[in-house]
């Protein structure tokens, strides 16, 4: 069976997946980048597969999604968690929703915090986590309805009951790392391991980020499919 396809943007950090089902030629693409539309149609074509469906993880803060250029260019569906706000996708996920795809089914896992309506994939043995839970960290909880207490309980009550082998696959990584593992986040894990909710809180709440660069046009924009007003 195929592995998932990693792709970068290196000035976001984002990172792309492409899908591919096992009996069929049908593919999931999950969290695309708009600068990269050409290379990810470029990419489908190669690989010869099918595109059915578009997956986000959250409206993202820190680019812009080309979902919706996408979804018109191959006729995929696009999905989007359903506490978004990310009202022209073609179909809004609940927490425990199945995506099937030539065979293979991705579950959907509201993993709320760094935004409330946040999810993760899980497909095989992987775990797409978005901003939620990153390599060695997690997703900031300062803004976009976010809550460190309620991301602690995602990570802790959800992810982590995942097999330890279970690959993690972040939308994001700032150090040069491509993947981890439940298991090693578990016990390695900077903001999390061996640490109580309370002091997850603290931890959360002394950060003292920088909003990020983009976040007052990248978020509405997301919340249209990365598409322009009125379409």
């Amino acid at each position: 069976m195929h592995a998932p396809i990693q792709l970068f943007d290196e000035t976001s950090f984002t990172f792309t997946y492409l899908l591919s089902a096992a009996s069929t030629n049908d593919a999931v693409l999950i969290d695309p980048v708009d600068a990269h539309a050409e290379r990810d149609l470029e990419l489908i074509e190669q690989e010869q597969v099918r595109l059915k469906f578009i997956l986000e993880t959250h409206a993202h803060a820190d680019h812009i999604t080309s979902a919706g250029r996408l979804r018109g260019l191959t006729g995929a569906q696009a999905a989007a968690p359903v506490g978004c706000g990310i009202a022209p996708a073609d179909i809004q996920l609940f927490d425990g929703d199945k995506i099937r795809f030539g065979g293979d089914t991705i579950q959907v896992i509201h993993t709320p915090g760094h935004t409330a309506g946040s999810v993760s994939y899980y497909w095989r043995n992987y775990v797409f986590t978005g901003d939620s839970l990153l390599i060695g960290g997690c997703g900031r909880t300062d803004f976009q309805s976010g809550d460190a207490g309620t991301l602690y309980d995602s990570i802790t009550q959800k992810l982590f009951t995942l097999p330890d082998d279970t690959v993690v696959y972040p939308a994001h990584d700032y150090n040069g790392r491509s993947s981890s593992t439940i298991g090693q986040e578990k016990r390695h894990n900077q903001r999390l391991a061996g640490k109580s909710r309370e002091e997850f809180i603290a931890i959360m709440k002394n950060l003292n980020l920088p909003p990020p660069l983009l976040i007052d046009v990248a978020v509405p924009a997301n919340q249209r499919l990365g598409l322009p007003h009125g379409i």
